[in-house]
């Protein structure tokens, strides 16, 4: 899979590029300064600054996960337990997890934006033992910071490519602690889903392509997520590859309505923390984790053109997988609503 993405970017680039410099250029550039001249609000890195501009992103996502996805099948999570023929003691019931992003992006040229990224998350999963019991855990903290650089590589015709080179500091904690059912009183380290971060070094490559006409604006965007190394408990998250594609139509010159798909691969997690036991609950047994995912989503922008708040942004969207296919069993997503300002100087 790494080395389709690497192939797809190095094509589109030097494709793109050369048509960049055989085309008769003019100087009608893709612009920003419009309602959908911004992706929807959960796409990441999807445009690039002009020479000293700067611009403060604050982005909320609270995400929805509920009930057990086995392969691409719906179950109960009763059916995972062993009185019922499963292979658990527990099984997850759901998790609502929210997410609080901040975000500045800085353009020292007007070939490089710069950005940085940090965020708080918090995390609720809701259990169900063999016995019949119930039991909730808790998480939150900082996650990741992201830092990222984005290259414009031509901005001409109504068109823009830019790629994006960035990577995840593992400033999220891996080792975040909760009381179970079967702890005692004790508070144990919690499964994977439940940590913040990553506990490695991230490489997250990306390119992004971006057409506009007067009334309607198209975007495709190819990213990678490669984890490099182990982290200290002894275990890898799996790498992330994702295509977006999305348009939007600017119903005025402050609103615009957008529809978006993404397809997602996720990869298996690699290598074990000894301290979690696979058959206690799914979410300890990395054989439980990774698939490949359709994700669709219908959203508005809100920009302010002029006045004392111009340039500044309101994005809304709403998501819902369409197609989850997971290895093993996992709680199965059923909505991500994310909800952003943006604000440029």
């Amino acid at each position: 899979m790494r080395n389709y993405i690497t192939t797809i970017l190095f094509v589109a680039t030097s494709l793109l590029s050369a048509q960049n410099a055989t085309l008769n250029i003019n100087n009608e550039k893709w612009k920003g300064g419009r309602p959908d001249g911004h992706a929807p609000i959960s796409v990441m890195a999807d445009h690039t600054h002009s020479k000293g501009e700067l611009m403060f992103s604050y982005r909320f996502m609270s995400m929805a996960m509920e009930n057990i996805n086995s392969g691409r099948h719906t179950s109960s999570p009763s059916h995972l337990l062993k009185p019922n023929g499963g292979n658990y003691m527990v099984a997850p019931v759901k998790m609502p997890m929210n997410m609080s992003m901040l975000g500045v992006m800085y353009a020292p040229s007007n070939r490089i934006t710069l950005s940085v990224m940090a965020n708080y998350m918090t995390t609720e999963m809701d259990h169900l033992t063999a016995m019949g019991g119930k039991f909730t855990t808790k998480s939150a903290g900082f996650g990741d910071a992201k830092l990222a650089m984005l290259y414009q590589f031509f901005n001409a015709n109504k068109k823009q490519l830019h790629g994006k080179l960035g990577v995840s500091l593992p400033t999220g904690a891996i080792d975040n602690k909760d009381v179970t059912a079967a702890s005692v009183g004790q508070e144990v380290i919690l499964p994977y889903g439940m940590q913040i971060g990553s506990g490695t070094f991230d490489a997250e490559l990306g390119l992004t392509f971006l057409i506009q006409s007067e009334v309607v604006s198209f975007g495709s965007q190819v990213n990678g997520v490669i984890r490099l190394g182990e982290n200290s408990n002894n275990y890898t998250l799996g790498n992330r590859y994702s295509l977006n594609n999305w348009f939007a139509v600017k119903a005025a010159n402050w609103m615009s309505f957008s529809a978006r798909v993404e397809g997602l691969a996720v990869e298996q997690i690699k290598g074990a923390n000894p301290t979690l036991h696979p058959g206690m609950i799914i979410t300890a047994d990395t054989y439980n984790s990774g698939g490949r995912f359709i994700n669709s989503g219908v959203g508005f922008n809100l920009y302010v053109p002029s006045g004392a708040f111009k340039d500044l942004r309101l994005g809304f969207e709403y998501a819902i997988p369409v197609y989850q296919n997971v290895n093993g069993s996992q709680l199965q997503t059923k909505e991500t609503i994310t909800l952003g300002l943006q604000y440029a100087l």
